[in-house]
């Protein structure tokens, strides 16, 4: 798909040009293929005259049109993909020998065309438009496909005034006149669309006013309670937010004890007229340095390049990253899309802004740090296949490839281990909501549509997204193909990054219990329980750590000094010394289960660091609280670095 440095030459995208294994094998599995292609020049003889003009071989032709006739699609479009012929150079050739002028380049603001005419044409492979070249003078500009080259032949020697009122232009030379042409549209739709027809969906605004008013009243009567039955709101208090802690750690548990078995699924590379454009989305953001790992990542994914699109997502002002991947030459395949700035900065916003302008049947998200398998769209699609629509995303597992290069490294990867090959597949296994990762999560296209896609206000826009399509009646499963990235191995990164996601995880949870009474009624009742547990439960148990910790330091003092402890009191320290062990042991015993052997080893370090690690956590949820109030929809960046090998 890309050339990258030579580290990298031994790398061969599937179906690229010049692959003779690649061409082979279609010649082998199709014998239709010179049909096909004869085909194509019986019904528009110019194609050759155009291909001989371009230096296109004979062998060349054969497997294109083998591959089209095998993949369902036509020669011209497995011609561009290929990457034989540049799209320039092939459609200024065609225009050539249909005797139509060709045009290199397009100005946006002589386009004459609505917003509803622009978004339209973001979905088809034929586009055309209308250009004001000056006052009074329009002329009608077409990219043709290849079944539109003999439609525009046979309205030219129709009518032959019309070679002088129509041009061509390279499909992309027109989808960036129109895509600058549609930037306010666009960034309308990725800031407003949610929030204008769901508002009870959207984090815009954090709070309702039932949830200020309720909170207010609670800074007001907990402290009143503390003064007038201290002894009987402490208990109260205490008992609610340590039975978050128990039911956190028992559905750990629970996923351990019952988790089901894995079944290795064999994978092959779908070679079928049948398959789906799949879409795939990137955002980066000051991500320059991971480009060419990147870029690699891609490469490698094992789809027919003739039905994959690549949208590399980047804030229009990051010139750094945006030099990073133009320094690079781009398959046909791939185009970078650039968000105008505007609020919020956020990753979901960048996301909704592409959505768009994909035609993708399947989208799949990736970061820029990801390092997806190359069987992973092969095994989406089969599940995909295999079952009913009600499967609306398929979540791959994250696996953390540099859990070597420290201690916060090694517990990160260790809780991703405990979640996305524990927890995620329980949940998944017992069709309870479970919430996505933030990232290498396959949907459904039209699913994804009609729940409102990414909320560009929450700053965990998985979590977010997985809750509003169990809403919907959709559930979520997960895959076996996993991605690879690297964790936060500094502790600034690391805590910023969990500050984010606490601090959305609660947005997530005030959005969704704006009206508690529609949410039990939407979901099963267990996945509205686990939804409590996983959003609630999540935050609570963080925030009360801090909390035990301190009253037990408390209780040390008090020890030391020798000052008696009352009844009450050590009923509450016994039972805070058990939540604690419990939601150490379930977490430890989680991840211990589905670790591999070779990476058990050294786990007796995770043990002793968990105490320290669940501390930061609480720390950064408290953290999150104070975000919040201060500036909720802030996105904090975590940087991310070139791959290194461990």
């Amino acid at each position: 798909m890309v050339a990258t440095d030579s580290s990298h030459a031994a790398i061969r995208p599937f179906f690229s040009a010049g692959s003779s294994v690649a061409e082979q094998t279609f010649l082998e599995a199709n014998n239709n293929g010179l049909s096909v292609y004869e085909l194509a020049l019986a019904s528009l003889p110019e194609l050759q005259s155009a291909l001989d003009r371009l230096g296109v071989s004979h062998r060349i032709r054969l497997a294109t049109a083998s591959r089209a006739a095998f993949q369902g699609t036509t020669f011209q479009t497995e011609l561009l993909a290929s990457g034989v012929v540049t799209e320039q150079a092939y459609f200024a050739a065609m225009a050539r020998e249909i005797g139509v002028e060709f045009l290199t380049a397009i100005e946006p603001q002589k386009l004459m065309m609505d917003d509803e005419a622009c978004w339209a044409q973001f979905h088809r492979r034929a586009m055309h438009a209308r250009l004001c070249e000056a006052p009074g003078r329009h002329t009608g500009i077409v990219a043709p496909d290849q079944a539109g080259w003999c439609l525009l032949k046979q309205h030219c020697e129709g009518n032959p005034d019309l070679r002088l009122r129509i041009k061509v232009v390279a499909p992309s030379r027109l989808r960036e006149a129109l895509l600058e042409r549609s930037r306010p549209m666009l960034t309308r739709f990725a800031v407003g669309n949610l929030h204008d027809n769901r508002p009870d969906c959207s984090a815009r605004n954090v709070f309702w006013p039932w949830q200020t008013y309720s909170f207010g009243m609670l800074t007001v009567l907990l402290p009143f309670a503390m003064v007038t039955v201290p002894m009987l709101a402490l208990f109260a208090v205490h008992l609610l937010l340590v039975s978050f802690f128990i039911a956190c750690s028992a559905l750990r548990a629970i996923a351990a004890i019952a988790r089901p078995p894995v079944v290795p699924m064999p994978i092959s590379l779908p070679l079928s007229p049948d398959l789906p454009v799949y879409s795939v989305l990137v955002a980066l953001y000051r991500e320059a340095e991971v480009v060419p790992d990147l870029l690699v990542g891609l490469g490698l994914l094992q789809w027919p390049r003739s039905k994959i699109e690549i949208k590399l997502v980047c804030e229009e002002d990051d010139a750094e990253t945006i030099a990073a991947i133009r320094a690079h030459p781009l398959r046909a395949c791939v185009e970078v899309v650039l968000v105008p700035p505007s609020l919020p900065r956020t990753k979901p916003k960048a996301l909704s802004y592409a959505l768009p302008l994909t035609r993708g049947e399947l989208v799949v998200l990736y970061d820029a740090e990801d390092r997806p398998h190359p069987m992973q769209l092969a095994e989406a699609w089969r599940r995909f296949e295999a079952s009913d629509r009600e499967l609306a995303c398929l979540q791959a597992p994250l696996e953390i490839a540099n859990r070597r290069a420290g201690l916060i490294a090694s517990m990160f990867g260790f809780e991703y281990a405990a979640l996305f090959r524990g927890l995620l597949p329980w949940l998944a296994h017992n069709r309870i909501m479970l919430p996505l990762g933030g990232t290498s999560n396959h949907f459904r296209r039209d699913v994804l549509e009609e729940v409102g896609g990414w909320d560009p206000y929450n700053v965990t826009e998985d979590a977010d997204l997985a809750l509003r399509l169990a809403r919907h009646g959709y559930r979520c499963e997960t895959l076996s193909c996993p991605t690879r990235e690297d964790g936060p191995e500094d502790l600034v990164s690391w805590h910023n990054q969990r500050v984010r996601w606490f601090k959305g995880w609660i947005q997530t949870w005030l959005v969704h219990m704006r009206e508690p009474g529609a949410l039990a009624s939407e979901l099963p009742f267990v996945s509205f329980v686990v939804t409590q547990i996983l959003f609630a439960g999540m935050v609570l148990s963080s925030l009360l750590h801090l909390v035990l910790i301190a009253m037990l330091l408390g209780l040390a003092v008090q020890v030391l000094f020798d000052v008696p402890m009352s009844l009450w009191q050590s009923y509450l320290v016994a039972f805070d010394i058990i939540s604690i062990l419990l939601g150490y042991g379930a977490f430890l015993f989680l991840g211990w289960l589905v670790l591999k052997p070779r990476d058990r080893r050294g786990f007796w370090k995770l043990c002793l660091f968990t105490p320290v690690y669940w501390t930061m956590l609480s720390w950064a949820a408290w953290c999150a609280l104070y975000e919040l109030w201060r500036r909720p929809h802030h996105w904090a960046k975590t940087p991310h670095r070139k791959a290194r090998a461990f």
